[in-house]
């Protein structure tokens, strides 16, 4: 028997902090709405102590809003770095403010539990 899977596995919705400051505008043309991001812990973060960066590749988007980003820190510091799934959900390039050109949503990956 296969277990159903979540319908709905959506953890968190934001857009990047600090877009601005990093070099998502390098980048901003490849990104596309699925385009697969990683979240990175900075443990050492003078600003923030539960800070976490999201990358394209090697490339420093920015972070999860400080408001959102205390769960998914705790979770990655006990070593959960493969629960979370990270996608762009939307880009606007054309956004008169660099902080709303790109949203992105944090899934919580389904485990795969499927027997045969």
């Amino acid at each position: 028997m296969k277990n159903r899977k979540l319908s709905n596995r959506q953890y968190l919705n934001c857009y990047i902090a600090g877009f601005a400051h990093w070099e998502g505008c390098l980048v901003l043309g490849e990104l596309k709405v699925g385009t697969k991001l990683e979240l990175e812990r900075e443990l050492n973060n003078p600003h923030d102590p539960n800070a976490v960066a999201i990358y394209y590749g090697d490339t420093k988007l920015g972070y999860l809003p400080a408001s959102d980003n205390e769960d998914i820190s705790t979770f990655l510091d006990l070593g959960h770095t493969d629960l979370f799934e990270t996608r762009v959900q939307a880009v606007n390039p054309e956004s008169c403010h660099p902080a709303t050109q790109v949203r992105v949503v944090v899934f919580i990956k389904a485990k795969n539990t499927d027997k045969e």
